[in-house]
């Protein structure tokens, strides 16, 4: 069996000092996770299994020093099926449909959400447009937003509309801006971060500004529209589009997004968190659990037409909840 992606590969040395004549198929659950006994013989019987580089049967016994080399091929991912779920359409053509996305919706299907994904919404949303029949739609996705981040999302409907958009996203010539509320006060009105993004050398898991080089270059250019008490309300703008850029952005320079869980702004980062100021923030993050961070506005020409179009939205009212009682218990 040749090597390639499709495929994951396990080696067991079975050590020195090994003396119990153990069966292969036992030795072998034993030692690789989620194993189990049906699989692993059913993997020996197939051949994916060699010891020493010979087949063996599943009753081997193993024996000191012996090299297990376990070919297994990975199940390819499920299929998307069409599934009623509510989206909120903002506008809809032969070219594009423009959805406003709900926070704890993830757009795409992947590991761990095979389900429950703005595109199993969509397909079941083609398939109510044709009465029911099959429809040809595989929504074709330009851009993504993280699952916590609401806002505007443009998806293509045919595969020269999903072209035209991505040549767009790619060469960032769309219009894009975000709200966004960030613990503190930038030095200026208006500015912009800058700096490479990669992975965490600490946790692999999260983003994190990382040395010129040694990253994917970013750029982040904000303006300031309301100062609160420790606290604004931003409108954002990309030049690039990186894995969690805003918020990696704003947390590198000490004013992390309000609420993110993830990088820092879900515990009160300026002022005091003592009597009426801690609850009034206690109850802001059990209302508001996530990232406070919507994709307001977006515009791009129309892959049909030919035209400018631009879109605007409204804020999601967790988002809004919370910049209500800002303004009322925060202002300065």
């Amino acid at each position: 069996m040749e090597k390639n992606q499709e495929q994951t590969f396990i080696q067991l040395q079975v050590p020195p000092g090994q003396h119990d004549a153990v069966r292969l198929d036992v030795y072998i659950t034993m030692f690789v996770q989620n194993a189990t006994r049906n699989k692993v013989q059913d993997a020996i019987k197939k051949g994916y299994v060699l010891v020493n580089g010979k087949k063996e049967k599943s009753s081997y016994k193993v024996q000191p020093n012996d090299v297990i080399d376990i070919t297994l091929p990975k199940a390819p991912p499920p299929e998307a099926v069409p599934e009623e779920i509510p989206l909120s359409i903002v506008h809809e053509d032969d070219e594009i449909i423009l959805v406003n996305k709900e926070a704890g919706m993830v757009v795409h299907p992947a590991f761990g959400n095979w389900s429950g994904t703005l595109v199993n919404g969509l397909m079941h949303h083609a398939e109510e447009l044709s009465d029911g029949g099959d429809s040809d739609l595989r929504p074709g996705i330009v851009h993504r937003l993280d699952k916590d981040t609401s806002g505007l999302l443009v998806v293509a409907k045919n595969d020269v509309s999903h072209a035209r958009l991505s040549a767009q996203f790619a060469e960032h010539s769309t219009q894009r801006t975000y709200w966004a509320i960030i613990w503190g006060h930038p030095e200026e009105d208006s500015g912009s971060i800058t700096g490479d993004i990669g992975r965490s050398k600490r946790d692999r898991k999260v983003m994190a500004v990382v040395p010129d080089g040694s990253g994917k270059h970013a750029a982040t250019h904000y303006k300031v529209l309301e100062y609160y008490d420790h606290l604004c309300l931003v409108e954002i703008s990309l030049e690039t589009g990186r894995t969690h850029q805003i918020r990696v952005h704003f947390n590198h320079i000490g004013h992390p997004v309000f609420g993110d869980p993830v990088y820092g702004g879900n515990s009160v980062r300026y002022g005091s968190n003592t009597g009426g100021r801690k609850q009034l923030f206690q109850n802001l993050f059990k209302k508001l659990p996530r990232q406070c961070l919507h994709a307001k506005t977006l515009g791009f020409i129309h892959p049909g037409s030919g035209e400018e179009v631009f879109f605007d939205s409204e804020l999601p009212k967790d988002f809004a909840y919370v910049l209500s009682q800002l303004r009322q218990h925060c202002s300065i």
